[in-house]
């Protein structure tokens, strides 16, 4: 009696330990599976990216002391999204992947300074106070940064609006997060942070102000490089370092197309040749003309354009168009990495995670959840048999 009793208790368990190794097994394959796409591939791929050499001369009246360099990202196109485009699903998706590659860069490269180059925010130039509100909370959560860090943020056409939808009341509570400034130096380099969207050209007062900001600027980075005695028309308090500025902006400069863009990350081929309207894709000529003239950068870095390009400006000018930072634009989002100086600059790119490997490596897994599933119920050798049974009868005939 007390054996027929073992027997029974046995046969009661053994399916109980199989169902329970079975859910193990696939718990475990979903945590691993979980832990590769979401958190451990952003360190795998990021881990190889490395900060670009720079030459580095000796200045200072000794001569012994390296020049300092600037360790520098430059992010464009967030474009975080707002309450009326885009599914909830969607959104959770794109900012969650923009926060893991966020946290992850600036752990792992220990950047002194951020720039995101505009459109910040999707839904900026209509969002409503609370909406815009709401926008800015999240921003604020997925790029938090230690305060040795900072971040700098230019204003694209989705944060104020184009042209014909920007106007005051959008500039100014962008500028009460994000306090922009025109002019920045550190470590004797000088940047120049251009509100592109306000260069129409056309007399509007916002227009107008923002060209007598950069005729202002214009002014003082003369003096510096002039190195005009105090008593002259620069006056001591408006010195600044001697070095040619960076310019940062959304819109491009003017260029026809992105036809002679090669990068793997440009635009695709048929949208390559397609010609850009000007304020609108890229600035007008004339204003262009104006930012190389009054300006004189040694570098320039825009975004917009959701794709990479490298051109030359007239008198040997650099611009870099800094590709989309969210994967809602393009498979292959990266940022740019810039060891700079006083007198010299050294750029790489860093590319994030192919949402293809991430959407390939989930298949594989439930390609693997289910042959669990068919084993544990001894269904994964049928196809095989009834495979083998048709090509023996096939055989026989």
């Amino acid at each position: 009696m007390v054996t027929i009793r073992l027997e029974l208790g046995r046969q009661n368990f053994h399916p109980l330990n199989r169902r329970s190794f079975l859910l193990l097994k696939l718990i475990a394959v979903v945590f691993v599976v979980l832990l590769f796409c979401e958190f451990l591939i952003y360190y795998l791929v990021i881990f190889q990216c490395n900060w670009p050499e720079v030459k580095t001369p000796a200045h200072g009246r000794d001569q012994g002391t390296p020049e300092p360099v600037l360790k520098a990202m430059f992010l464009a196109d967030t474009h975080l999204l707002g309450e009326v485009r885009g599914h909830w699903l969607d959104k959770l998706r794109r900012e969650w992947q923009m926060e893991r590659a966020f946290q992850t860069a600036l752990w792992l490269l220990q950047p002194e300074l951020v720039f995101i180059l505009g459109d910040i925010f999707d839904e900026g130039k209509w969002s409503s106070s609370q909406a815009w509100a709401d926008d800015v909370e999240r921003f604020q959560k997925m790029f938090r940064h230690p305060r040795h860090v900072q971040l700098k943020v230019v204003a694209g056409n989705h944060d104020i609006g184009f042209h014909y939808q920007m106007n005051t009341y959008k500039i100014k509570r962008f500028e009460k997060v994000f306090n922009p400034e025109n002019l920045f130096s550190w470590k004797g380099i000088n940047f120049v942070m251009v509100n592109s969207v306000a260069l129409e050209g056309d007399g509007c007062s916002i227009c107008s102000e923002s060209e007598a900001k950069l005729i202002e600027i214009s002014h003082k980075l003369n003096c510096s490089r002039k190195q005009a005695p105090p008593s002259g028309p620069c006056r001591a308090g408006q010195q600044l370092p001697a070095s040619a500025p960076v310019l940062l902006q959304h819109y491009p400069l003017y260029r026809r197309s992105d036809a002679n863009c090669s990068a793997e990350d440009a635009a695709p081929p048929e949208e390559k040749n397609i010609p850009f309207k000007e304020k609108y894709d890229v600035l007008s000529q004339e204003a262009s003309h104006k930012l190389l003239w009054w300006l004189q950068p040694r570098l320039v870095l825009s975004g917009h354009t959701h794709s990479a390009c490298h051109v030359i400006h007239s008198g040997g000018v650099p611009e870099v168009s800094v590709p989309s930072f969210s994967w809602r634009n393009r498979n292959n989002p990266s940022f740019i990495m810039g060891s700079i100086t006083a007198t010299d600059y050294s750029l790489s790119k860093c590319y994030l995670p192919l949402e293809g490997t991430v959407l390939v490596t989930y298949c594989g897994a439930a390609v693997v959840l289910l042959a669990l599933l068919l084993a544990h119920f001894e269904l994964l050798a049928l196809p095989f048999l009834f495979g083998w049974n048709l090509l023996r009868k096939h055989k026989a005939i």
